[in-house]
C-alpha cells in the first residue's frame, strides 16, 4: 500500500525505510535503520527525481503508481548511480517504458554498468546549466562529483527553489513518521546521525565537499532534498557550517578523544588515569572508548569531532593491538587530518606500539604531537604515573 507525504503544492516524498537493515552497504553497522528517499513532481510533465534501494521497491512503486494514476511518467531524474537510489529503475523503466533518463553522459556511461538493456533508448542527456521545463517547474544540474562518487549531479527547481542534494545532508536512521529536519532536535537527532553518515562514507572527499558547498551557495535555496533523512527546509546555516567543518577538517569541539586498546585492563587504567588528571587541569569535553567493543564506524565520527586524540595501545607481535591498528585504518582511509595527537604505548616485555601508531600518524595531514610517548610496562608505577600527569597537564595547555 502506497505511503508517501506531500512536501510541496505538488511534490512528493516516494520513497521508503528500511527498518531491518543492520548493516549498511556491508561495513557500517547500524540499529536505527535507514530511509531512501525518491522524489516525485506532479507537473505538465510527470517527474521522478532518483529511484530506490530494492528493500524499499515494493512501497516506492506504489506511491509513484497511485500518484500518476493513468498518466505516463515523463523524466526520471538520475543525481546518483549508486545501487540504493538507481536500483528500482530498472522495474520503473520496465513500467514506464515512455520515461526519459535525464542525466549527464558521465552518469550514463556509469549505469550502464548496472543495466541490461540498451540506456540509449530512453536518455535525455544534459549538461551542468542546461534548463528542463515541466510546465510550472524549471529544473537546472549542478556537477557535485566526488560527493561522493564521480558521477554525482545535483537538481536545483527554480521554481520553488528546492535543491535535489543526492547523498550530500543525509544522515543515518529512518523516518519517524515527520520527513522535516525542524521536526526534531538538531543536536540530538540531526547532528550525530548526519556527522557518522559523513565521515564514514564522504568523509575522505573533503575539497569536493567544499566545492559542492560553494556551487549549492549561489543558489536561492529554499528547501533541500537528500536521497536518506530528513528534508531540510529552514535554519540552513546551521546546517552548512557542520558540512564545512567536517569538508575543512575541522573540529567541532575543543576536546579529547581518548582511544585504547587494552586485552587486560592495564592500558585501559592508563587511559583512566589520563582522563582524571585532564579533568583536573580543566579538560571539559572528553570522551573514552574501548576499540575492542567498539566498532571503527562509530569511532570515526568522534575522531572528527574533537581537536585532540589519545592513542592507548598495548603491543602486540611488536606492532599496535589489532583493534587499534583496525580504528587508525579507518582514519587512514578516511583522511583525518589536523588533529593534536597523543601516544601512549603499553606491553610486558617490550612496549613499542608507540613507534606504529606514530608511522600511521605521520601519514595523515596537519598531524601535531602533543607531549612524549608515556610507556606503561605491565602495569602503572609511580613514574608512569608521573608521566600520564605531565602529558594530562600538556593536552590541557593546547586546547587553550
Amino acid at each position: 500500500m502506497y505511503c508517501y507525504t506531500k512536501i510541496q503544492d505538488d511534490m512528493y516524498w516516494i520513497g521508503g525505510n528500511d527498518r531491518k537493515l543492520s548493516m549498511f552497504e556491508g561495513a557500517i553497522p547500524m540499529t536505527e535503520g535507514m530511509s531512501y528517499n525518491s522524489y516525485f513532481v506532479d507537473d505538465e510533465k510527470t517527474v521522478v527525481l532518483d529511484t530506490a534501494d530494492d528493500s524499499v521497491s515494493r512501497v516506492f512503486h506504489d506511491n509513484l503508481e497511485h500518484l500518476l494514476g493513468d498518466r505516463p511518467l515523463d523524466y526520471v531524474i538520475v543525481n546518483h548511480v549508486e545501487p540504493d537510489h538507481s536500483a528500482s529503475l530498472c522495474e520503473l523503466v520496465r513500467r514506464h517504458p515512455e520515461v526519459k533518463i535525464v542525466a549527464t553522459s558521465k552518469i550514463k556511461n556509469m549505469l550502464k554498468n548496472y543495466v541490461s538493456w540498451n540506456i540509449d533508448d530512453n536518455f535525455q542527456q544534459i549538461d551542468e546549466g542546461d534548463e528542463l521545463s515541466t510546465g510550472k517547474h524549471v529544473f537546472t544540474f549542478v556537477n557535485t562529483p566526488m560527493v561522493h562518487w564521480p558521477e554525482v549531479m545535483m537538481t536545483y527547481e527554480k521554481t520553488t527553489g528546492t535543491l535535489f542534494s543526492a547523498d550530500a545532508f543525509g544522515i543515518f536512521g529512518a523516518h519517524d513518521g515527520n520527513i522535516f529536519a525542524d521536526c526534531y532536535d538538531f543536536e540530538r537527532d540531526w547532528l550525530p546521525y548526519a556527522r557518522r553518515y559523513y565521515t564514514t562514507i564522504v568523509g575522505k572527499f573533503g575539497k569536493f565537499t567544499l566545492g559542492a558547498l560553494k556551487k549549492a551557495g549561489t543558489l536561492d535555496i529554499k528547501m533541500i532534498c537528500p536521497l536518506h533523512g530528513y528534508i531540510i527546509r529552514k535554519d540552513f546555516e546551521k546546517y552548512l557550517n557542520a558540512y564545512t567543518a567536517w569538508g575543512s577538517y575541522e573540529a567541532e569541539e575543543q576536546g579529547v578523544l581518548v582511544l585504547y586498546a587494552s586485552p587486560y585492563g592495564n592500558t585501559q587504567n592508563a587511559a583512566e588515569i589520563l582522563a582524571s588528571e585532564m579533568a583536573a587541569n580543566g579538560v571539559a569535553k572528553m570522551k573514552i572508548m574501548d576499540v575492542s567493543h567498539t566498532d571503527p564506524m562509530y569511532i570515526l565520527p568522534e575522531v572528527f569531532r574533537f581537536s585532540n586524540l589519545v592513542i592507548a595501545t598495548t603491543t602486540y607481535n611488536g606492532d599496535m593491538f589489532i583493534k587499534m591498528e583496525e580504528a587508525l585504518t579507518e582514519m587512514r582511509s578516511m583522511g583525518v587530518s589536523n588533529k593534536k595527537v597523543s601516544i601512549i604505548q603499553s606491553g610486558s616485555w617490550a612496549p613499542t606500539a608507540g613507534k606504529k601508531v606514530q608511522e600511521m600518524m605521520d601519514q595523515l595531514k596537519g598531524i601535531e604531537y602533543v607531549g612524549d610517548v608515556v610507556t606503561v610496562k605491565g602495569t602503572v608505577k609511580e613514574d608512569s604515573r608521573a608521566a600520564l600527569e605531565t602529558l594530562a597537564k600538556e593536552i590541557a595547555e593546547s586546547l587553550n
